[in-house]
């Protein structure tokens, strides 16, 4: 087993004062929330201290801000000659790619944690509908404004050091837990999706520079499904557990010891060997920008297949259930189709994961869009008032499609666009995609009381998905092909897979050959 990667933290006395206030901020929080026991756990009619909870509060706020400023090398301590990649050994790789995977089930459970804490949240602060549908709302906002923040980050301080910032910052924000006011939380409901919203690029960002070329595909596709369904299950598991003995305020509180671990962990997460390459080429590499160059067309087609999913989950998805029940014709309730709807992710990302990697990769793309679609023009054509086993067909296609459109479209970014800009560029189609949650619910119940009903919606959503499918097949770019040449030269990316793919052919050839040390037969 390699050694631990090299320090990360230019400056660790700041960095660990940073996670010594942020600590003792949440612990201030987590406290206030135990003693609330005597009161069901309704924090809203405890008297606190407001001076307490403002020190706490700036302690947080002090403490991440320390952090990030510890992990951002000086420009002038970069090295005047590229240091040689470090050599990355197969089981490196296994251990890199269960750590990323548990980064992204950690991130994926803050927003799933949403559609838990409604009920408990609106009984103890006496909301409306109306009110409590600022929540997600908030929420997902934030999770925009952080996937454009982290993913700049991301190429400018590195992926190893945004991963561990949003990490202090998941930890920061568990305090959402102990609002005593509904506007307390969802102004830590915003942060906390700031939080979440950079995971995912920065993570894609680092699993394209690690991982062979010929297997990262798949492995990438599989995790962005598998992890989404995970996560899901998890808060769903957390909340059925622990709510009824501590209210829905413990479940933000449950998640602190996973953050805690992914902290921990972040040890073992190795900076990317194209990053570290790129900052001793700063002045050889030209600029690049996501709406300049060859990179318009790209960054186009990536923005049309990220909104049109985000409309059809975030707008479509969220109204079926309660269109099913209102129809009252085979007495659906939202419980299964929630089900339902993790449980397809998983068969669906394999074999999305399948044939992306061995058929094509746009290719597969193009499939999954034709099958949200083919879903959504067939719940147009009959309605609610169809069979039951044609409805609920329809449905599973449905929910298989969009599965697999948000399982692809994150990989796919980060494989097309070029290392200087590739967490900027995942950055910006994960916003797009969450986008659809600010702006889809209120546009599809506009939709819904227009005739027509969940017809008109669903064709509504059906033609920004079928044309950016039209635009992917005609305009796509194939990941093989971007990380050729540009303009008649190798580029970085081209260089380090190759490096990449050579340790790997020679650490399997190691590991074969007969007699061969255990340093050989460990890997």
């Amino acid at each position: 087993m390699s050694a631990p990667p090299a320090s990360l933290i230019p400056r660790p006395l700041l960095f660990w004062t940073g996670v010594a206030l942020t600590c003792a901020g949440v612990a201030e929080h987590l406290w206030m929330f135990i003693d609330s026991a005597s009161m069901h756990f309704h924090m809203s009619m405890m008297n606190m201290s407001p001076a307490i909870m403002w020190a706490a509060m700036a302690a947080i706020v002090a403490g991440v801000v320390f952090s990030g400023i510890a992990v951002m090398r000086p420009r002038t301590a970069r090295p005047a000659a590229a240091p040689a990649p470090p050599q990355i050994t197969a089981a490196s790789r296994r251990r890199l790619i269960v750590i990323l995977t548990f980064a992204l089930l950690v991130d994926q459970m803050k927003p799933a944690t949403l559609a838990f804490i409604s009920p408990g949240l609106r009984a103890e602060y006496g909301l409306s509908a109306a009110d409590v549908a600022w929540l997600p709302t908030v929420a997902l906002t934030g999770t925009v404004l952080g996937s454009l923040l982290w993913g700049r980050a991301a190429d400018r301080i590195g992926r190893r050091a945004t991963i561990l910032v949003a990490s202090l910052l998941f930890l920061g924000t568990t305090v959402c837990g102990a609002m005593p006011t509904y506007g307390g939380t969802l102004v830590m409901c915003a942060l906390m999706g700031m939080a979440a919203g950079g995971m995912l690029p920065v993570v894609y960002a680092l699993m394209t520079e690690s991982l062979p070329p010929g297997r990262r595909a798949g492995i990438m596709v599989l995790q962005a499904g598998l992890t989404t369904t995970g996560g899901y299950m998890a808060a769903s598991g957390l909340a059925a557990l622990l709510i009824p003995l501590a209210g829905w305020r413990v479940t933000w509180f449950a998640q602190l010891p996973l953050v805690l671990i992914l902290i921990a962990l972040n040890r073992w997460i190795p900076e990317s060997a194209a990053f570290t390459a790129r900052q001793t080429r700063a002045k050889q590499v030209p600029a690049s920008t996501l709406f300049k160059g060859p990179q318009r067309a790209k960054t186009l087609v990536v923005s049309a297949y990220a909104l049109a999913w985000g409309l059809v989950y975030w707008g479509f998805i969220t109204f079926l259930p309660g269109q099913l029940e209102s129809s009252g014709r085979h007495g659906m309730s939202a419980a299964p189709l929630l089900f339902l709807s993790s449980l397809l992710a998983i068969p669906t990302c394999a074999i999305g994961a399948w044939l992306y990697m061995r058929w094509s990769a746009r290719g597969t793309m193009v499939v999954y869009a034709a099958l949200t679609v083919g879903a959504l023009l067939t719940l147009a054509a009959v309605g609610l008032d169809g069979s039951r086993p044609l409805l609920l067909a329809t449905v599973m296609l449905l929910f298989a499609g969009t599965a697999g459109v948000i399982a692809l479209i994150g990989p796919y970014t980060a494989e097309i666009y070029p290392m200087a800009i590739r967490g900027t560029a995942g950055g910006w189609a994960a916003a797009i995609g969450k986008s659809g949650g600010a702006f889809g619910p209120p546009l599809i119940a506009l939709i819904l009381s227009a005739p027509g009903g969940i017809r008109t919606a669903a064709v509504s959503v059906a033609l920004p998905m079928a044309l950016a499918g039209l635009a992917l097949a005609v305009r796509g770019s194939s990941p093989q092909a971007a990380a050729q040449t540009r303009e008649g030269t190798p580029t970085l990316d081209t260089e380090l897979d190759q490096l990449v793919s050579s340790e790997t052919v020679a650490a399997q050839a190691t590991a074969s050959t007969p007699g061969a040390g255990k340093g050989g037969a460990a890997q």
